[in-house]
């Protein structure tokens, strides 16, 4: 599993949260079946995050985030940077 880190730049890019159901159509379809997969043991879709290798979606659980890349590979010691 991979693992990814933010830069730390601080570009404000956020311009409002989307519908859960708006989320989910903009994961592949990949990153869709892991991300149900996650959601089994209390994983849910917090945002999209847009790099240079894809789409990156971030999951959280409690204290716990976790990561897809657009090949639907899952990171759950993710090293991301959010504000």
């Amino acid at each position: 599993m991979s693992s990814f880190v933010c830069s730390s730049y601080n570009v404000e890019r956020r311009k409002g949260v989307l519908p859960l159901q708006q989320l989910w159509t903009r994961l592949t379809l990949s990153q869709q079946f892991s991300a149900s997969s996650l959601n089994q043991y209390g994983f849910d879709l917090a945002f999209i995050r847009n790099t240079e290798s894809g789409p990156l979606a971030v999951l959280f659980c409690e204290n716990s985030a976790a990561t897809i890349d657009n090949h639907g590979e899952i990171d759950t010691s993710p090293e991301i940077y959010i504000r």
